[in-house]
């Protein structure tokens, strides 16, 4: 296949976004070769090309053509189409399940600003003006916008600005710098984007690694369930059992009173499941991860 014919997919260079993208991949039984080349890694065993950029440059490089697809943060992803229009034609092909994170308006504890309305009139500082200016003005509030690069949680403190918008993940650097989360801009994740435009003989590729990371997505949020159960407390078992409807029971060597269950289940298994579970007869439970799933 001619390099014309070879998928171009933007991921971003380093950083957590890089990593899960690089193991999304992988996961997905693309084989990379290893080279000199900083800006371009190739599949061996898919017609495939991994372009390695800067995170804010990956809707520019899909929307021009220079990449077909590109995997990139929500967050990204729409203050990019905030600013420019031509961006607006990216297509969200698929949501990938990492890089999560929350676009949060937050000001001093000890402030007045509690509430959206609060900033009325008030500064902000943001590395996201776009997305803070769209979310401001659909609740009719009005703010000025003080863009920074890094550093936004300092902003209050250092007198900069009234209020801030930022990334959040786990509130431990608003809380260092004494500062409070009070609404929810925008809940962000990895997404795969296309361009609207790309070759059909690209777009077979596409679809291809697509169904692979859909798999992917799947068995990372799916585990494989096996127990024994008294064969009368059976519905009891199923009822518990998340995200499942029909597991699988089989009866048991020398034991007409318990049958084995196993079970594909779709949604998380906390460890009050396995209580649950065990409090209506369920005994040598085992939860394992599943490493490939196609629907």
């Amino acid at each position: 296949m001619s390099a014309g014919e070879r998928l171009i997919v933007a991921v971003q260079k380093k950083g957590r976004l890089a990593e899960g993208g690089f193991d999304l991949i992988k996961r997905a039984g693309v084989k990379l070769a290893y080279g000199k080349d900083e800006l371009l890694r190739k599949a061996e065993n898919v017609a495939l090309d991994l372009m390695l950029i800067r995170d804010d440059d990956i809707p520019s490089f899909v929307a021009s053509g220079a990449c077909d697809y590109g995997i990139v943060g929500e967050n990204v992803l729409y203050e990019a189409q905030s600013r420019t229009e031509r961006l607006q034609s990216l297509e969200i092909v698929l949501k990938l399940g990492f890089a999560r994170c929350s676009l949060k308006l937050a000001a001093p504890k000890d402030g007045p600003i509690k509430t959206v309305e609060d900033l009325q009139g008030r500064s902000i500082a943001t590395s996201y003006p776009g997305l803070t200016a769209k979310f401001l003005a659909e609740r009719g509030v009005e703010a000025e916008m003080v863009e920074m690069g890094g550093s936004v949680e300092v902003a209050p403190r250092m007198g900069v600005a009234d209020a801030i918008c930022d990334l959040v993940s786990t509130g431990a650097t608003l809380e260092a710098n004494g500062l409070g989360a009070f609404e929810t801009v925008l809940d962000s994740e990895a997404v795969l984007v296309r361009r609207s435009d790309v070759a059909p003989a690209k777009a077979v590729i596409a679809d291809l690694l697509t169904e692979r990371f859909k798999g992917v997505i799947a068995s990372r949020q799916t585990k494989y369930i096996l127990l024994n159960a008294p064969r009368d407390r059976l519905e009891e078992v199923r009822a518990i059992l998340p995200g499942n409807d029909a597991p699988t029971v089989a009866p048991v060597v020398g034991r007409e009173d318990v049958v084995a269950v196993h079970a594909v289940c779709t949604e998380e298994v906390f460890w009050s499941t396995l209580e649950k579970l065990k409090s209506v007869g369920a005994r040598s439970i085992l939860v394992m991860p599943i490493e490939k799933m196609m629907a």
